[in-house]
């Protein structure tokens, strides 16, 4: 059975990607990346492009986040997503895509036709991108679970994406240790500064709020324990 590299929530860091994307070997690793490829960061669409090829190449798995689901909504219902998807850092992305001043030029409904124009696929692969992953003693997820059901398996599309209160403060009784992302760890440990991985009750946090000037992490997964974990900071040019 392969490791599990897990990669947090990458929001268009494409340099940090690279640096993880080295301490991972197509042979004996599973490449894992828990959603939020894009959005916020202004490399959005190398992150995605690459993300969408190591899918294609490596078979990576991709966890839909819930940045994910806000871009396709933005494509099936420009007119009445655009300024959703520009509150959750949309602009970066949209401008990667197309380019700068493209919000300026184009109604919403241009914005989306241009884009799926240019890349028809986007929207069909990001509908397809699996809400978890079980592997040994873990489930990977991009948010959380639903803990008020009996089988977590039954936990809403909406909360695998987007949980956070109800899931960080519920008691985690899965029999499992849930891997996610979403929610940065500096939010987590209460302190807005600290971006090392977060565990507590069989959860481990690893969205190290790399776009916010934290870190983003590469965690190497055996079926039952962490191997490895790879932090990665931005450097000041």
């Amino acid at each position: 059975m392969k490791k599990i590299y897990a990669i947090g929530d990458i929001h268009g860091e494409y340099e940090l990607f690279l640096e993880a994307l080295e301490n991972y070997d197509p042979k004996t690793m599973q490449l894992l990346l828990i959603g939020d490829v894009m959005d916020r960061g202004k490399e959005s669409k190398r992150c995605f492009l690459k993300a969408k090829a190591l899918v294609e190449k490596d078979k990576a798995i991709y966890l839909r986040g819930n940045h994910e689901d806000i871009l396709a909504h933005f494509l099936k219902d420009p007119q009445n997503r655009l300024d959703n998807y520009l509150l959750n850092g949309g602009k970066e992305t949209i401008e990667s895509f197309l380019h700068k001043g493209a919000l300026d030029e184009y109604s919403p409904i241009e914005l989306a036709s241009i884009w799926e124009n240019y890349y028809p696929d986007l929207f069909p692969f990001l509908m397809a991108r699996p809400f978890y992953y079980e592997y040994g003693d873990f489930i990977f997820v991009h948010a959380g679970v639903d803990f008020s059901q009996k089988d977590w398996k039954k936990t809403s599309p909406h909360d695998f994406m987007w949980i956070r209160t109800p899931f960080i403060e519920g008691k985690n009784n899965t029999g499992k240790t849930i891997v996610f992302g979403h929610t940065p760890t500096p939010q987590l440990y209460g302190d807005f500064i600290t971006t090392d991985l977060f565990k507590e009750d069989h959860k481990i946090g690893i969205d190290g709020g790399a776009v916010y000037g934290g870190a983003l992490h590469g965690v190497l997964f055996n079926s039952h324990e962490i191997l490895r974990d790879d932090k990665f900071l931005k450097t000041a040019h």
